[in-house]
């Protein structure tokens, strides 16, 4: 059977046309796109795409050159928008995971600077010599003996203080601290 019966009876809605054009097109028409895409899978969905096209179009078809000319021209376009959206995908993806990350960046210092206000407030609440005890011990990094020389205090006196310091600091922090 020639071409032209071929589409006339596809046209009509012939599914044994169309099936004798999907047998006799189909393999190469994989080969194409997957020349062009290097993946047979995706070849394979292109070529299927474009034969499930042609069917759905089959009554408005106008077919200029050749029914393999039109079907090979279909398969590389089709193979190259795939290309082309996949790019706009990666790049999209990529823009997307820049924003999540400067928000997500944002997000850290927002809570960071939330919880050193938290702290300042704490330790502006504290009483003097506690919190100098504690500064002494967290900030400067003293021992215990070494706040009470410095201070003139005993190490019994620094040890109450720095307790309740850590009492205070926890009552006035609990919302920051795991539960």
């Amino acid at each position: 059977m020639n071409e032209r019966d071929l589409l006339d009876r596809l046209r009509r809605g012939d599914d044994q046309a169309f099936d004798a054009i999907f047998r006799s097109h189909y393999g190469a028409l994989v080969g194409i796109a997957t020349r062009i895409l290097g993946e047979r899978a995706a070849a394979e969905e292109v070529a299927q795409d474009v034969l499930l096209e042609l069917w759905r179009r089959r009554e408005t078809l106008a077919i200029e050159a050749t029914l393999r000319a039109y079907l090979f021209r279909a398969t590389r376009n089709r193979a190259l928008n795939l290309i082309r959206h996949e790019r706009v995908a990666r790049r999209f993806e990529a823009e997307a995971s820049k924003d999540v990350a400067h928000a997500q960046a944002a997000d850290q210092r927002t809570a960071e600077n939330e919880i050193n206000a938290a702290i300042a407030d704490a330790m502006t609440a504290l009483p003097d010599r506690c919190r100098e005890v504690f500064e002494l011990s967290r900030m400067h990094g003293l021992t215990y003996a070494e706040i009470a020389r410095t201070m003139g205090i005993s190490v019994k006196t620094v040890e109450a203080q720095m307790g309740k310091a850590l009492r205070i600091m926890r009552e006035r922090l609990a919302r920051w601290l795991p539960g």
